[in-house]
């Protein structure tokens, strides 16, 4: 389960906020029977990337043994 706070990855690619898959967000609101979410992205350096309302089949939990990874998100 899901909860707001929760750090969350991508599933699928957003193209239209410059998300790909294996990006990973932070969950900020919960809508009703958890159908979908309000992630924040952020750069490491902690500046918002992108806040977007995204369905709970496009995101999943962040496993146990899992490692952020670094890219640089593309200029919109």
């Amino acid at each position: 389960m899901i909860n707001e706070h929760d750090r969350i990855v991508l599933v699928t690619d957003i193209p239209t906020e410059g998300l790909v898959k294996g990006d990973v967000g932070t969950v900020v609101h919960q809508y009703p029977e958890n159908q979908a979410y309000e992630v924040e992205f952020t750069t490491l350096e902690g500046k918002t990337a992108a806040v977007v309302t995204v369905e709970a089949s496009h995101v999943r939990p962040v496993g146990e043994h899992e490692i952020t990874h670094a890219r640089e998100l593309a200029p919109r």
